[in-house]
């Protein structure tokens, strides 16, 4: 048993907990807090003051909630009429200070947040959101409902993602940019849903071989660095024979695009690429 699990969960006097509230051992429940639903806490977790989570949210082992997080309230959504919806959070995650992730919203089901992410102020995740692990998401970005988060990509700050938007693996928004269009994994995305490259710096951080980068810089330059229709440039691709893991991961999530793909600067565009 680690440590956390050895120790029961200590309470704050101020705090306030429903009757609902599981909290598992090894919980830090600081002053101020307001827990009220259908919630539980993993061993370990550690909320450090003034939190407030609501509704039926799940919280796995190891996470740390800064002052003024806000889990689990209602979806900003006009249709929402009060439906059973949920939030589901993975284990050691880092939510900064005035994190908000609201739950699912009346059409949808589960805003999911999976494990060892790191949330910084005021980074907003909207209703249903699907957010994979080891990601950042910084300062002031804004994801809307229904986005999807692969695993490994950051969100720099102050970015806006438009619902239903897909960002693929360890793909990158630049400071200030936002998108309304899927970015495609590996990608280095700035401005208006704009790519500029392949993500190299963080690749090789996250040990992607220099084999494996090179094979994406190749694909990245057949496919959004020439001025063809995206379709077209995805069958010259294809016809260059057996593609590595990474670009077939690249070239599927393109071909499973339903709001577009970002696309880079000058070249021709459709929106039903």
């Amino acid at each position: 048993m680690t440590p956390a699990q050895e120790k029961p969960a200590i309470v704050h006097p101020s705090a306030v907990i429903g009757p609902h509230v599981e909290l598992a051992d090894g919980v830090e429940i600081g002053p101020f807090c307001l827990l009220d639903g259908q919630i539980r806490l993993g061993p370990g977790c550690r909320l450090l003051g003034h939190v407030t989570i609501l509704g039926d949210s799940d919280l796995g082992a190891e996470n740390i909630l800064h002052p003024n997080v806000v889990i689990g309230d209602e979806p900003q959504d006009l249709a929402y009429r009060g439906a059973s919806r949920r939030v589901l959070i993975g284990r050691g995650n880092t939510f900064r200070e005035g994190v908000t992730v609201h739950r699912g919203s009346q059409q949808g089901e589960v805003t999911v947040v999976g494990n060892d992410n790191f949330l910084m102020q005021n980074a907003h995740i909207a209703h249903d959101c699907r957010i994979g692990d080891h990601t950042i998401i910084s300062g002031g970005a804004l994801l809307a409902g229904w986005v999807e988060v692969g695993d490994g990509a950051i969100v720099s700050g102050n970015c806006v993602v438009h619902q239903y938007v897909r960002l693929g693996r360890y793909a990158m928004m630049r400071g200030l940019s936002r998108t309304s269009r899927d970015v495609p994994p590996f990608c280095l995305m700035d401005g208006t849903h704009s790519l500029r490259a392949i993500n190299i710096v963080g690749l090789r951080r996250a040990g992607f071989s220099p084999a494996a980068i090179r094979s994406l810089r190749n694909a990245f330059a057949i496919l959004f660095r020439g001025r063809r229709n995206l379709k077209i440039s995805v069958g010259q691709l294809q016809q260059q024979g057996p593609l590595s893991a990474e670009v077939v991961e690249m070239v599927e999530f393109i071909l499973r695009s339903k709001r577009g793909v970002a696309f880079a600067p000058g070249r021709v565009h459709d929106d039903d690429d």
